[in-house]
Formats: C-alpha cells, sequence, structure tokens
C-alpha cells in the first residue's frame, strides 16, 4: 500500500486539460497517474460556479492542508510545562494543572516526549526529572518467567536418526 500523496500543481493542471477533452474520471486518472476516487474527489472540492480552475484548486488544497496542521497546545502552555518540570515536578501532576487551568487534556506520555525530544536537540531538560533511568523502548521481547536455563526440548532429534 503506498502512502499519501496529494496532488501536484502540474497534475490539477493535467486534469483541467484532459477536462476539455470530454474524458471521464477513470481516463483522466489513468492518464494523470491517481486513484479515480482522487479525481472525482477533487473535482468535488474545487469545482465553482465557473467550473474546475487548476490554480484556485491548489490555493484551496493548499488552505485545506495548512489549516489541518496547527498546534494543540500553545507555546504559553508548553513554557509552563518546561517552567514545572524544571522545578521538579512530575509529568503526572503537570498534565492535571494544565487540564485544570488551560483545559487541556493532553497525557502524561505527550509531555515525556516532547522531555525527550528536547534532550535530541540538545537541551538538558530531561535533567530536571525525578527518575533518572535510561529510556528503553522493548519490541518484541518474550516473557524469561518460568523459563528453564539451558532447557532441551523433546522435539528436537537428539544424534543419529533413522529415515523410513
Amino acid at each position: 500500500m503506498r502512502g499519501y500523496t496529494p496532488l501536484t500543481r502540474e497534475q490539477r493542471y493535467q486534469i483541467y486539460a484532459l477536462l476539455q477533452t470530454a474524458q471521464n474520471h477513470s481516463q483522466l486518472a489513468q492518464v494523470v497517474g491517481v486513484h479515480t476516487s482522487t479525481i472525482s474527489r477533487e473535482l468535488r472540492r474545487n469545482c465553482g460556479q465557473r467550473g474546475y480552475r487548476p490554480r484556485q484548486a491548489h490555493t484551496r488544497a493548499q488552505a485545506r492542508q495548512a489549516s489541518k496542521h496547527r498546534p494543540r497546545l500553545s507555546q504559553a502552555a508548553w513554557d509552563q510545562v518546561e517552567a514545572l518540570v524544571k522545578e521538579t515536578w512530575s509529568p503526572e501532576p503537570i498534565r492535571g494543572r494544565l487540564y485544570r487551568e488551560h483545559g487541556v487534556a493532553i497525557s502524561h506520555e505527550w509531555i515525556y516526549q516532547h522531555i525527550y525530544e528536547d534532550k535530541r536537540a540538545g537541551g538538558d531538560l530531561y535533567r530536571s526529572l525525578r527518575c533518572q533511568k535510561k529510556r528503553r523502548k522493548r519490541y518484541g521481547t518474550y516473557s524469561r518467567r518460568g523459563r528453564i536455563a539451558n532447557h532441551v526440548s523433546n522435539k528436537e532429534p537428539r544424534g543419529k536418526t533413522t529415515g523410513y
């Protein structure tokens, strides 16, 4: 499965030119190199009273994309998080205080991610955390409880086997 790639300005002009030749959506999609639903979605979103206009369509698409990428927390809230971390507050109580004062519900894990992102950027915010353990996330490990060391399975053949 391919990832999402928005239509380019050139593809929109190509759609406009092909619409002038009265081709259907599947033919448009085949020539442009996108799925048929992408063509129909593009035309539904960006057709005005004067029909499909590629420059206007591209401007509207960029405006829609820009409106989706706004930060959930303001910079003032992040500044307050950093100030409280420097006062050796844990992320859990910080989360509660942000909810009470700003009405913003975020997880403590998000605060930890912000702290470790600051560390990767060369900051020293992580040094104010109470717990100074090495952060290690384990993937795909199995439990070691109840395992006998150097255990030999009965299902594995030992020594010489005879064939039939």
